[in-house]
């Protein structure tokens, strides 16, 4: 299950060639027991998707779930503290019902100072290495600074990007997936 903003929405481009589209294409390639829901909104916020965490786990029952939120807040200025708060609220959720929990790291735009900039950026590993998760250490690497990858809007990645974010989400899903495969097989004894 993807639980994120307009990053995972396909704002802007053609819903297939949307990072989650993609995925879910690679998914199927890999093993076709796998589905992908995404619930993601755009705009949401981590107080959004804190409200609403506990009906889409109920509703949807994921084995794994990524969660991609807090880049709204951070651009909106929201304080360190709430966002923390927040997403672990939704993570607890998540590890509450036997989900695996994958946080999609953000980075913020320099110009909100190097203070706020670097406790949003260790938000996520602190967040992580509390509750033993799996990280994308940040969703956009490889292409967050070159403005190629972006729309006019210089904030959501265009087409061309989306592959590359289906990479970042790949190498640390599919040790997941693996390690999930091999729990449900029977050994033979």
């Amino acid at each position: 299950m993807i639980y994120g903003d307009s990053l995972s929405t396909n704002y802007g481009i053609p819903p297939e060639t949307g990072w989650v589209s993609l995925l879910n294409q690679r998914l199927q390639e890999h093993s076709p027991i796998y589905e992908v829901i995404n619930v993601s909104i755009s705009g949401e916020t981590t107080l959004g998707g804190r409200h609403r965490i506990e009906q889409a786990l109920e509703m949807h029952t994921p084995d794994i779930i990524l969660i991609g939120l807090g880049g709204n807040d951070g651009l909106r200025g929201s304080s360190i503290k709430s966002i923390y708060s927040n997403l672990e609220a939704i993570i607890n959720a998540s590890i509450k019902k036997q989900t695996k929990v994958i946080l999609l790291g953000m980075q913020l735009p320099p110009n909100y100072g190097i203070g706020y900039t670097q406790k949003f950026l260790d938000m996520y590993p602190q967040l992580t290495e509390r509750h033993q998760l799996n990280l994308v250490p940040f969703l956009l690497a490889g292409f967050g600074d070159k403005r190629e990858f972006f729309q006019k809007d210089g904030i959501h990645p265009n087409a061309e990007a989306q592959e590359k974010i289906v990479k970042n989400v790949w190498k640390i899903l599919l040790p997941l997936l693996e390690t999930q495969e091999n729990a449900s097989i029977p050994s033979i004894e």
